[in-house]
């Protein structure tokens, strides 16, 4: 008798007479299981195993629950945790994008020209935050400026002759990764330029930014500043890492050796371009993430424009600082240094 009913059903026969339920007309196969299920008729007459794997998937889905996954199927979603510190930086980080792009539509609006240089030392961190800076800014009012090495006819022109063909127009914004600031540092550290040439870059300099200002320029200058060992670790992860190797060069082999050098290529280069019409701003970089934002605070909240958010927030104080203060913190430094040696000196003695 279930055999006979079981062909009933499988043909697709109205079976109302069978099953006692009133206008019930059987669709497909998979709906007859699922009916055959729900009235405990008898599981011999269910012979196709793979009619009850749906069946059963399908009282699964009806109850609210997820169907079992079959063995070597791939999983369409993973769990991956994420940093709190992360996601907040994420989020300010967009906020903070979004303001500069307001910043940007009333810089043309209004015919500004805005001149922003990075600079520091290898591996301090200027290019990433520069990439987080231009992100979402209309690249037909933003520029930024890496020059390389000097042409042999470069070599022969006013040293700052190669950068004024870059400087902004009215509407534009124009980042400068790395700058004339070459000479001040790099360049007489590696002997690529004479002491006299160091020099005398140091005394044109803060005249050449003067004119800049007084052109209607608005003028930036950041240092993003990184420890010895923070840099050692990063040119380390550069190393390992193919997608990083392109960044490193000759200059970034002798980094760390020259580290005293490049120091008092800073202290000096500091005491002759940070005047109060054209001041530094010191940035840690050591936490890259802290950098970037700090980077992008401090220029928010140095600019007035149209729809400017309340909430911005203050760069860090332990993180952020004048060049005047900097200069402050080398000669402390320095002074222990030579304070060191001297004990050396006596104790050889």
């Amino acid at each position: 008798l279930y055999k006979n009913r079981l062909k009933v059903l499988l043909n697709g026969d109205d079976i109302t007479a069978y099953l006692n339920l009133p206008n019930f007309v059987v669709k497909d196969k998979e709906e007859v299981f699922y009916r055959a299920l729900q009235l405990d008729l008898p599981r011999l007459l269910l012979e196709n195993e793979e009619g009850l794997l749906k069946l059963s998937q399908k009282q699964k889905k009806k109850k609210g629950d997820k169907p079992e996954k079959k063995d070597g199927e791939p999983k369409k979603y993973v769990k991956i945790k994420v940093k709190k510190s992360v996601l907040e930086y994420e989020k300010e980080l967009i906020e903070l994008q979004i303001e500069l792009l307001k910043f940007q539509n009333y810089v043309k609006e209004k015919g500004l020209k805005v001149l922003i240089l990075t600079e520091g030392r290898d591996a301090a961190g200027k290019g990433g935050s520069i990439k987080r800076l231009t992100m979402h800014l209309n690249p037909r009012g933003c520029r930024v400026v890496a020059l390389e090495k000097p042409s042999d006819v470069e070599k022969t022109q006013w040293y700052f002759q190669r950068y004024i063909s870059h400087l902004p127009a009215a509407g534009e914004i124009v980042i400068f990764d790395r700058s004339w600031y070459n000479r001040g540092g790099v360049e007489p550290v590696m002997g690529f330029c004479t002491p006299e040439q160091h020099k005398h870059f140091l005394r044109e300099v803060p005249s050449f930014e003067e004119m800049l200002v007084d052109s209607g320029i608005l003028f930036f200058k950041f240092y993003f500043s990184v420890s010895k060992d923070e840099q050692k670790r990063r040119f380390e992860s550069r190393r390992n890492d193919p997608l990083k190797q392109y960044k490193l060069s000759p200059v970034d082999a002798k980094s760390q050796e020259l580290w005293d050098k490049y120091t008092v290529a800073k202290y000096s280069m500091l005491l002759a371009s940070n005047t109060p019409k054209c001041p530094w701003t010191i940035i840690s970089s050591d936490k890259k993430k802290k950098a970037r934002l700090n980077l992008m605070r401090y220029i928010l909240q140095s600019v007035n424009y149209t729809d400017k958010g309340k909430d911005i927030k203050k760069p860090d104080a332990d993180l952020v600082r004048d060049g005047f203060e900097e200069i402050k913190r080398m000669e402390i430094s320095l002074n222990k240094g030579d304070e060191s040696f001297k004990k050396l000196d006596k104790h050889k003695k």
